[in-house]
C-alpha cells in the first residue's frame, strides 16, 4: 500500500470523492492521525449511507436518524469498512472535515494537520482483524509519505474532542493495533 505524494491518493482503495474537504493552511505539515467509528444507521453494516453522507447525498428520509445529519457537510479520509475494503473519499494533502472543534498537543483546529480514517463500527461492537490489518497498512503508508506521523500520534476521535465524542469506542483495541505496526502479530 503506498501513497501517490502528487495526489494524495492511496493505491488500493476504492475512490469516492467527496465534496467536504478544502486546502490545509499553508505550510502545515501532516503529523495526526485520528481514528474514528460510524455506522449509518448507528449498528448496521454496509451498505450506501456513509459514501452518502460524505458526498451530501444523504436521503432524510431514508431513516429516521437521517434526519438530524443529512444537512452536515462532513468527510474523512478514507473509510475501513468491516471486511477490510479501504474507501477514500479525500486526498490526504487536503483537509477532509472529520475532526470538528478538537484540540491536540495544545494545537487547536486538528482537521488542519490530520489525516483521518474511520473505521466501519459501533459503540459495542468488536472490530474485524481484517480492519486492523488494513489500518496498520494504511498508517504504514501515511508514515512514509508523512514523516511528522509517529506511533505516538495517532490517535482517536475521543482523545481529540473528549467530552464531544467517544469514537473509535472503548471497544477499540489500541494494543492489537501498535503491535501490528511494530511488526507483531
Amino acid at each position: 500500500m503506498r501513497v501517490d505524494p502528487d495526489s494524495g491518493w492511496i493505491d488500493d482503495a476504492r475512490r469516492v470523492p467527496s465534496p467536504n474537504c478544502d486546502a490545509r493552511p499553508p505550510g502545515t505539515a501532516i503529523d495526526l492521525v485520528v481514528v474514528h467509528g460510524i455506522s449509518l444507521p448507528p449498528g448496521e453494516f454496509g451498505g450506501p449511507w456513509i459514501d452518502a453522507l460524505f458526498r451530501n447525498r444523504l436521503p432524510a428520509d431514508a431513516h429516521p436518524y437521517f434526519r438530524a445529519i443529512a444537512g452536515a457537510a462532513v468527510s474523512a479520509h478514507l473509510l475501513i469498512r468491516r471486511d477490510g475494503e479501504p474507501v477514500q473519499y479525500v486526498p490526504f494533502h487536503l483537509r477532509a472535515w472529520h475532526a470538528g472543534e478538537s484540540r491536540y498537543g495544545g494545537r487547536t483546529r486538528c482537521n488542519d494537520f490530520s489525516v483521518g480514517v474511520e473505521l466501519e463500527g459501533a459503540d459495542h461492537t468488536r472490530y474485524e482483524a481484517a480492519q486492523y490489518h488494513r489500518l496498520a497498512q494504511v498508517i504504514g503508508a501515511l508514515m512514509e509519505a508523512y514523516p511528522g506521523i509517529q506511533p505516538e500520534r495517532i490517535v482517536g476521535h475521543g482523545d481529540i474532542a473528549p467530552g464531544r465524542k467517544s469514537d473509535p469506542w472503548p471497544i477499540f483495541d489500541w494494543a492489537r493495533l501498535r503491535g501490528l505496526l511494530a511488526g507483531r502479530p
